[in-house]
């Protein structure tokens, strides 16, 4: 999925390439969420629909997307 131009990685490039591997460990899914479900594959959807919110700004629910308005 190719990310908006509102939307980009956290600052924290520690925190993002933990999140990445525990990303390919799961096969996609967030590696902070319980249920392996097709909502909870990365970009959740959650996050798309904050992402489609026009007054959501902020960090997807693992904090490695952050949105701006």
């Amino acid at each position: 999925m190719e990310l908006p131009n509102n939307v980009h990685f956290n600052e924290d490039s520690a925190l993002v390439e933990k999140i990445q591997n525990a990303l390919t460990k799961t096969g996609g899914y967030c590696p902070c969420r319980l249920m392996h479900t097709p909502e909870n594959i990365c970009i959740c959807k959650e996050f798309q629909e904050q992402i489609n919110d026009p007054d959501f700004e902020g960090y997807c629910y693992c904090k490695l997307y952050y949105k701006e308005k």
